[in-house]
């Protein structure tokens, strides 16, 4: 029997669909909070990389998937983010302006 590694956090419907597709998946709840933060953060990592390289909207939608999960795991609000977001482009500006910095001369 041909077996494949992945060794990374999934969506909760995952087990299910792979089950579906006549396949057994093995899988473990993870029940460490620190555990479970640092698992997202390398989600985070992976879904980035992915959009990185195929600037697929649905990769879009995974990375914030993943964003929201670590906002509720810190018991941060969308709320709060937003209104950090607005204040720091208030305070420093947004990205509109497309910007580069080149270097800085003393």
């Amino acid at each position: 029997m041909k077996e494949t590694v992945y060794n990374k956090l999934i969506r909760d419907k995952i087990p299910q669909i792979i089950r579906n597709n006549g396949k057994e998946p093995i899988i473990r709840e993870i029940n460490d909070k620190e555990e479970f933060l640092q698992l997202l953060i390398d989600k985070l990592q992976e879904e980035v990389h992915e959009f990185q390289a195929s600037r697929n909207p649905e990769e879009l939608a995974d990375i914030m998937e993943v964003i929201l999960t670590i906002s509720h795991e810190l018991e941060i609000s969308i709320t709060d983010i937003n209104s950090i977001q607005e204040d720091k482009r208030v305070r420093r500006g947004g990205f509109t302006k497309k910007l580069f910095l080149i270097k800085v001369k003393e």
